[in-house]
């Protein structure tokens, strides 16, 4: 009979594929170890679930960097992370359960975001938003972006899920949609600290509507976002073929129907 996991100690290894391709924007620092990303991924939910671990939110570099780029316009990739099913989570679970299950998801999607040059702009309920300043070199920043959605993916169904499964919570699934534009940096107030700071722009509301189509565990994104990719990742792509009137944006510049594509498996 095979031995029952100890709830009492941290997994210590993951038997895992590293999804990073070997390519240009792979990680802020390189090739990112997807695998030991989600041993650190295990070992923070497990203590997150058994002892409460808080996770830091004490450095923002995201809020830094809009208010220092207040009232300009800049070229990014706007990505949103849409947790499936907590609707229902909310309906099962206790608000304690319900609260640790999605701090330790937003926070462990920052920490891919963040490993892959990006910024968490805000979490919205059960959605995480984040965005890629594409201003010097969007061809890396959109293999940047993608790399990032895979390696979301792997680290909830390899890194979060089996740490869930050990204590009879709901395994997670997410629906991940980006699209590439320029944006602005607003500030809601005189206050250059405390003033709320946000991006208006296509491609935030773009990325939000092509989120809400995707199917669970699927990754969405916008043609501009395609063209710039390397031809290693395009290949993960095919073009959706859309029924009726589920999808009707229209480029404003060619009039033409904008396309969506999906990473198929």
């Amino acid at each position: 009979m095979s031995e029952e996991p100890n709830k009492d100690q941290p997994p210590e290894s993951v038997s895992t594929k590293s999804i990073v391709d070997m390519m240009l924007g792979g990680g802020r620092t390189g090739i990112l170890d997807t695998e030991s990303l989600i041993k650190e991924t295990q070992k923070r939910v497990w203590s997150s679930l058994k002892k409460g671990y808080e996770y830091d939110y004490s450095v923002d570099e995201s809020d830094k960097f809009l208010r220092d780029h207040v009232s300009q316009k800049m070229h990014m990739i706007v990505m949103f992370v849409d947790l499936v099913g907590s609707t229902d989570m909310a309906l099962r679970l206790p608000p304690e359960k319900l609260g640790i299950i999605v701090s330790s998801f937003s926070q462990e999607m920052r920490f891919v975001i963040k490993h892959h040059g990006g910024y968490v702009l805000k979490y919205v309920g059960d959605a995480v938003i984040g965005y890629f300043v594409a201003e010097e070199s969007p061809l890396v920043i959109a293999d940047s972006a993608v790399n990032c959605a895979k390696a979301m993916i792997d680290v909830i169904e390899r890194g979060i899920n089996p740490i869930l499964s050990e204590y009879d919570y709901p395994e997670l699934r997410v629906k991940i949609g980006m699209d590439y534009g320029e944006n602005a940096i607003v500030r809601y107030g005189s206050d250059k600290v405390r003033s709320h700071v946000d991006i208006l722009g296509p491609a935030v509301s773009i990325a939000a509507k092509i989120t809400a189509l995707a199917r669970p565990n699927q990754i969405l994104v916008g043609e501009d976002v395609f063209e710039k990719l390397h031809p290693s990742l395009k290949d993960l792509f095919k073009k959706v073929e859309w029924h009726g009137n589920q999808w009707n944006y229209h480029d404003k510049e060619t009039g033409k129907l904008y396309q969506v594509y999906a990473m198929h498996a």
